[in-house]
């Protein structure tokens, strides 16, 4: 299975991907806290992309592709946005930082999916799945 989409930078556009997750879930059947995992991580994946890489600038795109071989859902997700510090996010588990109201989503991602890389300065990520 491949399947790709290319959104405008509006968060209003993430329901999209959440009608593409749940494509994809049910022609690959996955179980229920699979695709709970797949959905979080994708969906903090495509809105940093929309409001960190693409400063929620309307004529910038963000894509995402999925492909699944064998037992392996890989997503990638590519904005238009100049990357960032991928290894200086801070820790939002840290007390300084449990109060703070963003800065989850890398963490979230990290922890939902079997493997995670950020290529191109960190403007793609790639999240992998063991399904």
């Amino acid at each position: 299975m491949n399947k790709e989409i290319r959104i405008p930078s509006r968060i209003e556009n993430i329901s999209m991907i959440e009608n593409l997750i749940d494509e994809v879930s049910i022609e690959l059947g996955l179980v229920a806290d699979l695709y709970g995992n797949v959905l979080i991580a994708v969906i903090e994946a495509v809105t940093n992309a929309i409001v960190h890489g693409n400063k929620l600038q309307e004529d910038k795109f963000v894509s995402i592709w999925l492909k699944s071989e064998n037992t392996n859902l890989e997503v990638k997700i590519q904005d238009e946005g100049n990357g960032f510090e991928f290894d200086n996010v801070p820790d939002p588990t840290k007390p300084d930082n449990v109060e703070k109201p963003d800065g989850r989503g890398v963490f979230l991602m990290k922890h939902l999916a079997d493997g995670i890389s950020f290529d191109k300065g960190g403007s793609i990520v790639v999240l992998k799945f063991s399904i």
